[in-house]
């Protein structure tokens, strides 16, 4: 038996069921019944020829063979059989269902047997799926289809599918195993948050966060490579010329506001896990912002303690515009489904790349961002240098979820102020400082960094 084995975009892929190691292999697929029946045969021949009874000799023979010729029958099976999954969607919030749809196609010119198609998933996404296929004619095609949903965030595998074959004395079962497989991605959940203009904001959101250059005549345009569906009347000749690839004109080059979503990823500053620990309610509410300032046209990057940003090194870390811009909301999301904790101790990384994006010319002047941050405890120095990421950006909001107020405990020998001084010292230095306290939806205290005005301006505070 050979089959292809399509991707889950439903392509063709790159392998199928394999023949399990020829006859040898092939006897491992008798069942209990069918072992049954081979260890009586043996048994009734042996008995026979102790007694000389040639009837039960006859018996014992038949009740041996009919297992070994089930096995024989069952791996000259030469039928040719090809599957695919389709996945969709590929990308689910943690609660969503998402539907796997299987596809069986007989591409021989026999027809099968009874089929039992199993595919394997991860027992957090449910128990695992068992389809039963009747004869499929040759050129025929059976589809099922099956939903999986986990209330975890996480990357899951999918497959290998796998076909069981049986004889119709159910002595043997074949299986035989598909090579691709799919992944499903659980991200956090988010929920929608309103537009509010928090402190120290210089740009706002929407379409007054997008300045243009006028740049007018011929010798003032900025020509750049011609990208699949730029409009050809755009297209500079004269520069196509002088460079020898097509060029069109780029008259205007908008100056996008950035946003920074800081993740607080370190192990020591949160304590419990589980859906409702306040990791996971750091991680979702992070989601929530990185989707907002998104919709409101920023270019965006998420960054964890560890000084890591996504989507990349390129532009300080920000996304681009447009497809680009995208793309990198999936790569952010794709990160916080697999995010967990860091074995770092402070914030220092995290300090180093908050300068390193504000100093960069990334569409304007150096500082020109907000800062979203979402901490867990912070003592005297982590909460000094928290203070002080604030010197590099134009707005900053803090959300600081204490430990002892989520039923945790502190890190041993990880002495912490207490929460009001930690949250009195963020403000001072021009932070918009929120306390998450358990059960409080994100939306509410969205709303409330709006109502707050803190900080003096839009200079970016102190240096």
């Amino acid at each position: 038996m050979s089959a292809g084995a399509p991707r889950g975009a439903g392509g063709p892929g790159d392998g199928g069921p394999g023949d399990g190691g020829g006859l040898r292999a092939s006897l491992s697929g008798l069942t209990t019944r069918g072992r049954s029946f081979l260890a009586a045969g043996i048994a009734a021949a042996a008995c026979a020829y102790v007694l000389g009874q040639g009837e039960l000799l006859r018996v014992g023979m038949l009740l041996a063979l009919l297992p070994l010729i089930c096995v024989y029958a069952l791996h000259r099976t030469r039928f040719r059989v090809s599957g695919s999954r389709r996945l969709s969607p590929g990308r689910v919030p943690a609660g969503g269902e998402a539907r796997v749809q299987l596809r069986m196609d007989n591409v021989s010119r026999l027809p099968t047997g009874l089929l039992m198609l199993q595919d394997r998933v991860p027992y957090v996404l449910g128990p695992r799926p068992r389809f039963v296929l009747d004869r499929v004619e040759p050129g025929g095609r059976r589809e099922v289809s099956y939903r999986v949903r986990s209330d975890l965030r996480g990357r899951y595998p999918l497959g290998p599918l796998q076909l069981r074959l049986s004889d119709p004395f159910g002595l043997v079962e074949l299986t035989r195993s598909f090579s691709t497989y799919d992944t499903l991605t659980v991200i956090p959940r988010t929920e929608p948050l309103p537009p509010i203009r928090l402190a120290g904001e210089s740009n706002g959101y929407g379409d007054s966060s997008r300045r243009s250059l006028a740049l007018a005549g011929d010798d003032d345009v900025i020509p750049r490579g011609y990208r699949r569906g730029d409009d050809l009347r755009r297209v500079h000749w004269r520069s196509t010329a002088r460079y020898g690839e097509l060029m069109v004109r780029r008259e205007e080059q908008p100056q996008r506001s950035r946003a920074t979503v800081l993740l607080d990823t370190r192990r020591l500053a949160f304590d419990g896990a589980g859906p409702d620990s306040a990791f996971e309610w750091a991680v979702s509410a992070a989601a929530s912002s990185l989707v907002h300032v998104l919709e409101q046209g920023f270019s965006t990057r998420l960054l964890t303690d560890t000084g890591d940003a996504v989507p990349g090194a390129g532009g300080g870390g920000f996304s681009s515009g447009g497809q680009e811009s995208a793309e990198a909301a999936g790569l952010m999301m794709d990160t916080l489904a697999v995010v967990g904790h860091s074995d770092g101790a402070g914030l220092s990384r995290a300090y180093d790349a908050v300068r390193a994006g504000g100093s960069g010319g990334f569409g304007g002047t150096g500082g020109d961002g907000l800062l979203i941050a979402f901490f867990g405890d912070l003592d005297d120095v982590q909460t000094e240098l928290a203070a002080q990421m604030r010197q590099r950006t134009s707005g900053a909001v803090a959300f600081v979820l204490d430990s002892a107020s989520w039923g945790g405990q502190p890190a041993p020998g990880h002495a912490l102020p207490p929460l009001e001084e930690r949250l009195r010292r963020l403000r001072d230095a021009g932070w918009t400082a929120l306390a998450a306290p358990p059960g409080v939806a994100f939306g509410e205290l969205w709303r409330q960094a709006g109502t707050e005005r803190v900080g003096t301006g839009t200079s970016g505070g102190r240096e």
